[in-house]
């Protein structure tokens, strides 16, 4: 399939095509460490591989795209969501793979957070292959990589040391493995000596046990994680990955891994990209796992379907920081996605023929459903749209009921059909979830029930009495939201006030506030029958 270069994964896939050449399967790669949860920053290198995965496959090209859990890190500091701290604090130094669940639904802490992430990714469209390094170390896959780094430690401190300052070189013995007692399961060892084949003596410093350990059987030696890395890429045959700015500062982390990939393991560093990090509005500074201050996808879900969820990635160059909202910018971000959306239906005219390709090149990589292999898949039919922030209002008109709300939305003479509804109940399990737990106060409201009537002036009840007879009775008759607004000010003008004043009115009648939606819109927006109930003791 020939694709132009019209978006940044599009670009990053061609350019592995050019520097890895034609192959018969490329390998691109993500992982993490399941230290904590895994937020929406985290996913970030997730989307972007899964992009470049993607513009790969529109190419033609058979990928494997993989995910590491990297399981077996030390588990050295108890975030602060984290539920049991005490008894967690009892498992530091140890493989992340060994610390129980404190929720007692998994069979570890680490199967805890990688579980929550495997349930998630398919409602985005996600779907990698993945691998577990604790399983890995222990059943010994990588024995022979082990040996080679004890091999060439001398050029791999030489190597790590290229890009350090003097105070911060390796001092005196070193070795490019850590090994988790046999006994206690803590990394608090220190190696003592290696015969030159395949055994290490350690003694540990917490419970004193000292022995020998073979590599190609013991279940404990591990890569010191500088060196890993770069051994993964060759053991994988990694030909894409990502990562964020602090691995990729001068002198970082991954700097030091492709002098590790190539003069130890004989292999050429994948291509890469840096991702900048994601922040989220009204909470400062990046997200942290350990620190417990995180939003992670599910959360992300809660206000943003699973298209929009993509597109606020695949909109975005992976070296651009942006923040995800949550407050009133939720309006912008779907009338955005929206207008893409036109755009790429041609129901919409784009600027010029290079506006079009991109936003529909966005489009395409923003929706979630794939094909056998692993193609986008383009909807059947152009979504039924509907602004987020009218829908916002519909809900809460009809009380939060979901249902009800649908309902009234296939009643229009151009509302949705069957194939619309699906992804038009999606957004409205977003709406009802912001307008209830995210949207500002302001921004909500509810209808008062017929009888539960306003404080209002004379004058003020005089003009609910005229909207009420003059515009609500007849408001079948307006074709629009503008004639309905000509007719409310003649009937402001008409009671002898501003206005404003009228406005005010009618919301403090309607909703018990001084503002609330477009009052021509909001009045079409209900039904005649509950205006004309809730206005009749005025």
């Amino acid at each position: 399939m020939d694709k132009k270069n019209v978006h940044w994964a599009d670009e990053t896939a061609d350019k592995v095509i050019h520097e890895k050449g034609e192959k018969d399967l490329y390998t691109c790669a993500s992982g993490i460490t399941p230290s904590g949860t895994v937020h929406i920053g985290n996913f970030r290198e997730i989307i972007s591989v899964d992009l470049v995965v993607r513009a790969l496959r529109d190419r033609g090209k058979n990928v494997r795209f993989i995910y590491s859990w990297d399981d077996y890190d030390v588990f050295r500091k108890v975030p602060l969501n984290m539920p049991n701290r005490e008894k967690l604090e009892k498992y530091l130094r140890f493989p992340i793979t060994m610390v129980p669940d404190p929720w007692e639904r998994d069979e570890s802490y680490a199967r805890h957070h990688e579980r929550d992430v495997e349930l998630m990714l398919p409602a985005v469209g996600i779907h990698p292959e993945f691998l577990y390094q604790a399983e890995n170390y222990r059943a010994s896959k990588y024995a022979s990589e082990i040996r080679a780094a004890l091999e060439h430690k001398d050029t791999l401190k030489t190597i790590l040391d290229k890009f350090r300052d003097e105070d911060h070189k390796i001092q005196g013995q070193w070795w490019p493995v850590s090994v988790f007692c046999g006994e206690c399961n803590r990394d608090d060892t220190d190696i003592e000596g290696w015969d030159g084949q395949w055994k290490l003596r350690y003694r540990c410093n917490a419970c004193g046990h000292k022995t020998e350990a073979d590599i190609r059987g013991d279940r404990g030696i591990k890569l010191s994680w500088r060196v890993d890395w770069p051994m993964r890429w060759k053991y994988e045959q990694v030909d894409f990955e990502p990562a964020g700015k602090d691995h990729h500062s001068h002198g970082g982390s991954f700097d030091t891994a492709r002098h590790v990939c190539r003069d130890v393991y004989n292999w050429d560093a994948p291509v890469t990209f840096r991702y900048d990090f994601i922040g989220i509005k009204g909470s400062a500074g990046k997200m942290s796992s350990s620190s417990g201050r995180v939003v992670n996808l599910e959360d992300l879900l809660k206000v943003y379907t699973p298209e929009i969820a993509r597109y606020l990635f695949a909109g975005t160059r992976p070296n651009t920081e942006f923040t995800i909202s949550f407050d009133l910018d939720v309006i912008k971000i779907y009338e955005d996605y929206d207008r893409t959306e036109r755009i790429a239906w041609k129901a919409e005219a784009a600027k010029d023929q290079t506006v079009y390709e991109r936003e529909k090149r966005i489009y395409e990589l923003s929706q979630v459903t794939v094909d056998s292999s692993g193609k986008t898949v383009m909807p059947p039919v152009m979504p039924w749209q509907i602004p987020f922030r009218h829908l916002c209002n519909l809900i809460q008109i009809s009380g939060g009921d979901i249902d009800k709300t649908v309902a009234a939305l296939e009643k229009n003479r151009d509302g949705p059909v069957e194939e619309q509804i699906p992804g038009l109940l999606a957004r409205c399990r977003c709406a009802k979830y912001w307008v209830e737990e995210c949207a500002p106060e302001e921004f909500r409201f509810r209808l008062k029930e017929a009888g539960d009537l306003a404080r209002l002036s004379e004058k003020e009840r005089a003009g609910i009495r005229l909207l009420r007879d003059r515009v609500i009775a007849g408001i079948g008759k307006f074709t629009g939201d503008k004639d309905c607004a000509e007719e409310i000010y003649k009937t402001a003008e008409e009671a002898g006030l501003e206005g404003k004043e009228l406005f005010r009115a009618a919301y403090q009648a309607l909703i018990g506030k001084d503002q609330g939606p477009r009052l021509a819109n909001f009045l079409r927006s209900i039904e005649q029958d509950r205006l004309m109930a809730i206005l009749k003791g005025y």
